[in-house]
């Protein structure tokens, strides 16, 4: 059992290691970039009704982030349009757009997991778990929080790359 560890401490550095120093290689490869559409039938809100739809595209940056823009119709028939950079850096990063959050920070898990911190004036009121499928064809993202109203919800949205 402790070799085993030893080996997927050295794989995880080494991991860690490589996306430090290739930032713009790491985002030009990485997974997440494209344009994905919201499938509604598999996504889950509570309390509900959710988005009617969504369409959301990442696009690397220059400086080894990602650029991020979702277009969409909320639950009442509101059009929502939320623009950010995400530099997986932990920062916080202004939100453009967004009913529920000022700010944004990311970090890398793995190569195909990101977690977010949405913070409202200076504080955490959501959590979002980023995962792209493997095979690259499905994009979930597992959010909880608390809205403006002071409302907790909790959403499973589940997209596939178009």
């Amino acid at each position: 059992m402790g070799s085993w560890l030893r080996l997927f401490g050295s794989f995880v550095a080494l991991a860690m290691s490589g996306a430090q120093a290739a930032p713009q290689a790491a985002s030009a490869a990485s997974p997440i970039v494209g344009t994905w559409k919201l499938n509604v039938a598999k996504s889950t809100f509570t309390p509900g009704p959710g988005w009617r739809s969504q369409t959301r595209t990442y696009r690397a940056t220059p400086d080894g982030g990602v650029s991020v823009e979702w277009i969409g119709v909320g639950a009442s028939g509101e059009a929502m349009h939320v623009s950010f950079i995400s530099r997986l850096d932990g920062k916080d990063y202004p939100m453009a757009g967004s009913a529920n959050y000022d700010t944004l920070n990311a970090v890398r898990v793995d190569a195909f997991t990101v977690k977010s911190e949405e913070k409202r004036d200076g504080k955490i009121v959501g959590i979002a778990i980023r995962r792209v499928s493997p095979d690259g064809k499905v994009l979930t993202i597992t959010d909880e929080g608390t809205n403006r109203k002071g409302e907790k919800f909790s959403q499973v949205l589940v997209f596939e790359r178009e």
